[in-house]
């Protein structure tokens, strides 16, 4: 199975030209797409997007409707090469699916996660720190397993419910990783928490932080990049498919994921008349598994993403040959209080341009029938508390047009709350 990197576009189009055909026709032994694909859909023109659009998108809600036995009996392909284990889809709505991964699919699941350490610059001779949850999630246990093709060693630590942050803090400290994985939000759990116990974490020899799985905004960027003394590589994937990307250390960051579209092929499609988009216009993403469909058939799965597309063609290393995909982030949730909607992206990005603060909780609370925003903060050793708390008070009623209640809490106390949490629940609608 040939996994190496393409080494150009066209290398690249012929892949795809071969693999989306082998998809389709997998695709065919489900009684699901059976029913789906028009008769008559000419196999040997799919490149020619006018036939490939005759395969209707599949969206999330149509999985949801299916049973355990139809999904497995009618989505799911019943010939392959063995279910090796299950994936948890990532969604946090809905009944979970657990997606069986053949052994095919893992050597491509494998490659595709190892490849985003060859993205950030890290490799062999490294040590990882690997905080992601052990559980039924796959990110964690597969960066685990990937990091030997790397020559890269790993610590199993998981996320804070298996392995505690203080554990996790000391563990640092004493094997010396160079590269730490887990969500965003964990890494400014455990730069909270190394502060609260006056731990430099930015001296412990940490140089690549790895993320995924949240949206990693340019505030909470430098905010984790001062606090660990290292650069952040933000990755992309999805359970339907596996790890599609990595954020390039030649690009400028933020600029967006370089895409494996050997591995996916990926359409971005105008999010109200499906056609395709242009080039730096946000759009629906929808994706192609081109080699890890061997039981579980994707084909123009529509993510729920909003996402720009660029080609990227640029720079003359080995992953400039991929394009680039953004979040848009349009999708982030909001608190609407007093009339006013309060985007959630733009208070974490506000409330992270601010040094002093160490971490953060909103919550939307009803208090003597009053709709109140309360933000809990933690702040730096050396501020003034009470300064602080009026000049934030100040800046969030200026900027937001909402006068909030502020809380100090004694730094810490967030990441306590945090930790037993796969993903940090920093904003709360408390008003039932």
């Amino acid at each position: 199975m040939p996994l190496s990197l393409p080494k150009t576009r066209a290398e690249i189009r012929r892949i795809q030209s071969e693999r989306k055909r082998a998809a389709v026709e997998q695709a065919l032994r489900s009684p699901f797409w059976r029913k789906r694909i028009a008769k008559g859909l000419a196999l040997d023109k799919l490149d020619d997007p006018e036939v490939w659009r005759r395969i209707p998108i599949l969206h999330k809600d149509e999985l949801r409707e299916l049973s355990d036995a139809q999904f497995y009996g009618e989505f799911c392909v019943a010939q392959h090469d063995g279910i090796a284990e299950y994936w948890r889809s990532g969604g946090v709505t809905g009944q979970p699916l657990f997606y069986p991964r053949s052994f095919r699919d893992i050597e491509v699941g494998l490659e595709s996660f190892a490849r985003t350490f060859d993205c950030a610059g890290a490799g062999r001779g490294e040590r990882a720190h690997v905080s992601f949850p052990m559980g039924i999630h796959p990110v964690g246990q597969i960066y685990s397993r990937c990091a030997a093709s790397r020559g890269i060693t790993a610590n199993w630590a998981g996320a804070g419910t298996s392995t505690p942050s203080a554990l996790q803090l000391e563990l640092i400290q004493r094997l010396k990783p160079t590269i730490w994985l887990g969500m965003s939000s964990y890494a400014l759990h455990l730069a909270n928490l190394a502060e609260a116990k006056g731990i430099e974490l930015s001296k412990l020899g940490i140089k690549h932080v790895m993320c995924s799985a949240e949206p990693v905004s340019q505030a909470k960027r430098d905010k984790i990049e001062r606090s660990w003394g290292a650069k952040l590589a933000d990755n992309f994937g999805m359970t339907e498919a596996g790890m599609m990307g990595g954020e390039w250390k030649e690009d400028a960051p933020g600029l967006g994921f370089r895409i494996w579209t050997d591995l996916y092929f990926i359409e971005v499609l105008d999010p109200k008349s499906l056609e395709p988009g242009k080039q730096g216009e946000v759009g629906t993403l929808v994706v192609t598994a081109l080699r890890t469909n061997n039981v579980t058939p994707f084909l123009r799965w529509s993510s729920g993403d909003l996402v720009t597309y660029s080609e990227a063609d640029d720079g003359d290393g080995a992953f400039s040959v991929f394009p680039r995909l953004k979040h848009a982030h349009r999708t982030a949730g909001f608190f609407k209080i007093r009339g006013v909607n309060l985007g959630h992206q733009d208070l974490e990005d506000f409330m992270f341009r601010h040094l002093e603060i160490g971490d953060f909780r909103a919550e939307a609370v009803n208090e003597g029938g009053n709709d109140i925003l309360r933000v809990s903060i933690e702040v730096r050793r050396g501020t003034d508390a009470g300064g602080m708390t009026r000049a934030l008070a100040s800046e969030i009623k200026e900027k937001f047009e909402l006068a909030p209640q502020v809380v100090v809490l004694e730094t810490g106390t967030l990441a306590k709350e945090f930790e037993a949490n796969v993903k940090a629940a920093r904003f709360v609608d408390r008003r039932g």
